[in-house]
């Protein structure tokens, strides 16, 4: 039981001589496999130009679905009608909002949009100029509406919140006219 691993009637107590050719052969072989494979990988054609990364023109709805419940389908169905959050530019679903935002901001899915994830420098004349910006909108009634909604690339998005300053002010508005309202009966009462 000692050494059941050697074969009956098997000479291997010599010593194992090396041969340089055939060694020599077997490497050449190798390398010229491994260099065939690595041209193989490597000719995948030219590197593809990328946009630097820019700013959404659209606002990220996670809030529709906020408390919704959402009947499981099979595994079986398309990916769009599972639950979660599907993304049609990667083609996948994902389970929860958190998750969704980081692969929206992820690598994978920038690159999917034809971005790289390096950020375009600013010039010297591009930040004079958001600073010049910058400097209108503090100064009161200097910056108008149009001009806020003219610059940027999220127009709608400052259009949506104008409109609810607006809304808000106007609900200020009422509310102080109520309370003018109500001061002014309170006194007439007192007085008669």
């Amino acid at each position: 039981m000692a050494s059941s691993n050697n074969a009956l009637g098997v000479d291997n107590t010599f010593r194992k001589k090396f041969d340089r050719e055939e060694y020599l052969q077997r490497a050449r072989e190798r390398e010229k496999q491994e260099s065939e494979g690595r041209s193989k990988s490597k000719a995948k054609g030219p590197p593809v130009q990328r946009k630097p990364l820019k700013h959404r023109d659209y606002e990220v709805d996670l809030e529709s679905r906020l408390g919704k419940t959402q009947q499981v389908v099979t595994p079986v169905a398309p990916l769009s009608q599972q639950a979660g959050y599907y993304c049609s530019v990667c083609e996948c679903v994902v389970k929860d909002s958190a998750n969704y935002l980081d692969h929206i901001n992820g690598k994978k899915h920038q690159r999917a949009l034809g971005m790289s994830m390096r950020v375009e420098r600013a010039t010297l004349q591009q930040v004079q100029e958001r600073f010049d910006q910058l400097k209108k909108r503090k100064a009161p009634g200097s910056f108008s509406e149009q001009e806020i909604l003219m610059n940027g690339s999220s127009n709608s998005r400052k259009k949506r919140k104008s409109e609810s300053d607006n809304d808000e002010k106007e609900r200020k508005r009422k509310r102080k006219r109520k309370q003018q309202k109500r001061s002014l009966k309170l006194i007439l009462m007192w007085q008669l």
